[in-house]
């Protein structure tokens, strides 16, 4: 349209000028028309002069050199006398853009598009781009499906020579895959070929991977996928010889046929490498996934490229260039696989950057690598820097990218990019059950305290049976060697019959410091020592705790309260192969934690504990996933005093029940009850009067999950949103107390006998949410395997609670 009207101008400036004359000298030359554009810019693009000789082709030449701004859409030339007069009508600028109707395309999407064709408030408007823009919307629309989708741009004058411009849509309705045909296949039945296709005419409601609304993107991506499954099965010269979409008369249906040529299946004679292998046949042989004589498989000589190039990358060679190349001895139907490699250059890193740490400082960061600069390039290391940043917990993202130095062929940059989660955080907990009621707890907590990676926390919990603060430091990198200090006090005043437990009081305080000591990257030790002060009131009465208080009766004031002070020794080994610390997707967490008081203290035990966590991913993209967790743990008393055997203290007896431990049962309701003395019985034995938990001093824990990804949400929180379905099982019991053994009422409703057998199970669905403010959990949680003195609950919602 541009160039039609150049012509037209050219053509009519000829004609004026010839019918005045055909040249003369420019005495003077006025410009007419000029609202936006400026009059000086005009002057110097028109390539006339006063003075100079003006003819026919000069004319034309003005016309050319003035469209050439883009500004103008129509321009004549004129003679008055001897002056030049050049009368122009602006295009008019973009007011405003608005959409209409538009709802597969998002409006974002719009405008950045239409910014790449330059249409945007403030620029010149142009036609022709509009018609462009229209056409490629619709042929858009037409490549998901929707064929009879319209765009119009409906362009309103306003004044100063400014427009609306309004998209409007009609969008109407996809098209639906009526028929998909295939025309060549005799091995393979047509059920067999459309199970690899997404495409399907017959999309089950419930078989969410399917669709029946044609798609041109998904029809290429399936005819790929059709391709590998029969490269997979050995039919390296199967090829689609043509594809056909036919759309109906009301362009409302879709059918599909493929023309196919499938050949022969081949079977693969041997496999020979060459080119650059610096020594590692031997190796590269034994990667070989398949076996001589076994059919061709492209998935699994694509592995061992990918192998290859993965032991290649380890020793400084990021490029290599590694292909296959096929053999055909169309005779036997055999197959020579020909692997060639090519390591280029070997690679040194020259610098390694960060970039998105506005908090965190770059020695933080710098300490979690293992690639050094200076040394050459090992993919490995540069994965494992990735995951230790990822480990760290101060950031939602970790992306890495390799970048050739310019004027260097051996050099590459190394560009970690974070983008930082609130590491400081508020820890507020809100729980509720149908028998426990509401809870609350707060805190403090700063996990990269000023970006220098330490951990400061106060931390404070207040609700119906629990008072606590506590005051943490740790610093994860006293020295360069990767040694850790941490240490902690706090306060707590514990009312054990509003958790659910037999009645006491314990009101103590302590401090204890940690050393914590790197083995390797995936095995931590640390070793620690505390100091304990407790005061336990309402000393309980029950059975199973007599003998416990008689042992100690040397420690109880004249209140009646057991006063307490041990001095203690943990030590603990963690092997953290997880690929993230907040939702991970794969890898393997396991921890053993050993705690005993040191002799000389006024309770001699110790407790022990294993917790292990085990992720599997079902997906390549790792959105679903697969999580095995247990925990095991025992305590019990050491040694002897006065004669006496030292015995494990009811108030640390393990529980279970709650949102961490077992989903779907109130806090601390598993496991055995307290027995009572009732000499009113006629059979002067023992009975069990309530359902409080006294606990046990063995655990053990189990619990199998779903991760799948949550629907509906955007791929940008989609890494902090996790949702899952669960089936928990827990035991407590006691391994110094047998219920048989003292004449219980067996018909009391309450009677649970302290049986590892005596496990409680429950299934339902989680959602985890890494907010502002905190990880956010809400649960809804069922028993399915309880007994009559259980507590249980519906649902449990929670903020802060670790996951």
């Amino acid at each position: 349209m541009a160039m039609k009207n150049i012509v037209l101008m050219v053509l009519f400036a000829t004609s004026v000028l010839a019918d005045n004359a055909e040249s003369f000298v420019v005495q003077d030359i006025r410009i007419e028309g000029l609202h936006r554009v400026q009059f000086d810019e005009v002057i110097s693009k028109i390539p006339i002069q006063i003075g100079a000789n003006i003819n026919v082709q000069d004319a034309a030449n003005i016309i050319r050199s003035l469209y050439a701004l883009g500004d103008f859409e129509d321009i004549k030339v004129l003679r008055d006398n001897n002056a030049l007069i050049i009368l122009v009508k602006e295009r008019p600028t973009i007011a405003s853009i608005s959409f209409l109707g538009n709802k597969v395309i998002k409006e974002e999407q719009l405008r950045y598009s239409l910014d790449t064709f330059g249409v945007r408030v403030g620029a010149v408007l142009e036609q022709a781009t509009l018609s462009n823009i229209e056409k490629e919307v619709e042929d858009f629309y037409y490549s998901v499906g929707k064929y009879n989708a319209t765009v119009e741009v409906v362009v309103k004058p306003l004044s100063y020579n400014r427009s609306d411009l309004t998209f409007v849509f009609e969008e109407g309705l996809s098209a639906k895959i009526q028929q998909i045909n295939f025309i060549g296949n005799e091995i393979f039945s047509d059920k067999e070929l459309l199970s690899q296709f997404k495409l399907n005419s017959n999309a089950s409601w419930w078989n969410f991977l399917s669709d029946n609304t044609y798609q041109k993107r998904v029809l290429v991506s399936d005819i790929e996928a059709l391709k590998s499954f029969y490269l997979d099965r050995g039919y390296l010269k199967f090829q689609v010889n043509s594809v056909q979409v036919s759309i109906s008369p009301d362009k409302k249906g879709v059918y599909i046929t493929l023309w196919l040529n499938e050949g022969s299946p081949y079977v693969v004679k041997d496999v020979k490498f060459q080119g650059a292998l610096l020594g590692r046949e031997e190796e590269f042989q034994t990667m070989v996934p398949f076996e001589k004589g076994e059919y061709y498989n492209s998935s699994l000589v694509t592995r061992l490229e990918e192998d290859i190039k993965r032991i290649l990358g380890e020793v400084g060679y990021a490029y290599p260039q590694v292909s296959t190349v096929p053999e055909f001895d169309s005779q036997t139907d055999e197959v020579s696989l020909i692997v060639s490699v090519q390591t280029g250059n070997r690679i040194y890193v020259r610098n390694i950057h960060f970039i998105g740490n506005h908090l965190t400082k770059d020695e933080v960061l710098r300490r979690e690598m293992r690639q050094m600069e200076g040394s050459w390039l090992d993919a490995k290391l540069v994965d494992m820097g990735k995951i230790r940043l990822n480990r760290l917990g101060f950031f939602e993202s970790v992306n890495v990218q390799i970048v050739r130095v310019s004027d260097s062929e051996d050099q590459v940059d190394l560009v970690y990019s974070v983008k930082e989660a609130n590491s400081g955080s508020i820890n507020l907990g809100v729980g509720y059950g149908t028998e426990s009621g509401l809870s609350f707890q707060i805190g403090l907590q700063q996990n990269n305290f000023l970006g220098s990676g330490n951990r400061v926390g106060v931390n404070a919990m207040i609700n119906d049976y629990q008072k606590n603060i506590t005051l943490d430091y740790r610093d994860p990198f006293l020295n360069l060697d990767g040694i850790s200090l941490g240490g902690k006090i706090f306060y707590n005043e514990f009312e054990a019959f509003e958790a659910g437990i037999v009645d006491y009081t314990n009101e103590s305080y302590g401090a204890n410091f940690t050393w914590g000591f790197p083995f390797n990257e995936l095995n931590f030790f640390e070793f620690g020592m505390g100091y304990i002060h407790s005061r336990i009131g309402d000393l309980p009465s029950y059975f199973q705790v007599e003998q416990f208080l008689v042992s100690q009766a040397g420690h109880i004031d004249s209140y009646g309260s057991l006063n307490i002070n041990d001095f203690d020794i943990n030590i603990s080994w963690t092997r953290n192969k997880l690929n993230s610390t907040y939702f991970p997707t794969s890898g393997n967490y396991q921890r053993i934690f050993y705690k005993m008081t040191l002799p000389g203290s006024d309770i001699q035990y110790f407790k022990v504990q294993y917790d292990i966590r085990q992720y599997i991913p079902l997906s390549r993209g790792q959105e679903f996933a697969f999580l095995m967790r247990g925990r095991i743990g025992y305590g019990n008393g050491y040694g002897e005093t006065d004669g006496q055997d030292n015995l494990f203290p009811f108030y640390e007896n393990y529980y279970a029940g709650g949102f961490t431990t077992l989903r779907g049962f109130s806090s601390n309701s598993v496991g055995p009850k307290a027995v009572y003395r009732d000499y009113s019985n006629s059979n002067n034995g023992f009975d069990i009067s309530t359902n409080d938990s006294v606990g046990g001093n063995a655990i053990a824990l189990a619990s199998l999950e779903l991760i799948v990804p949550m629907p509906f949400i955007s791929t940008e929180i989609r890494n902090q949103v996790r949702t899952s379905v669960f089936i928990d099982a827990a035991s407590v019991w006691d391994t110094e107390f047998d219920y048989r053994d003292f004449g219980a009422d067996h018909g009391n409703q309450y009677y649970d006998y302290s049986d590892p057998l005596s496990y409680r199970v429950s299934y339902g669905a989680s959602l985890q949410w890494m907010s502002p403010i905190g990880p956010l959990v809400f649960s809804l949680a069922k028993p399915i395997r309880i007994y009559e003195s259980d507590d249980k609950e519906f649902f449990t919602f929670t903020i802060g609670k670790a996951f």
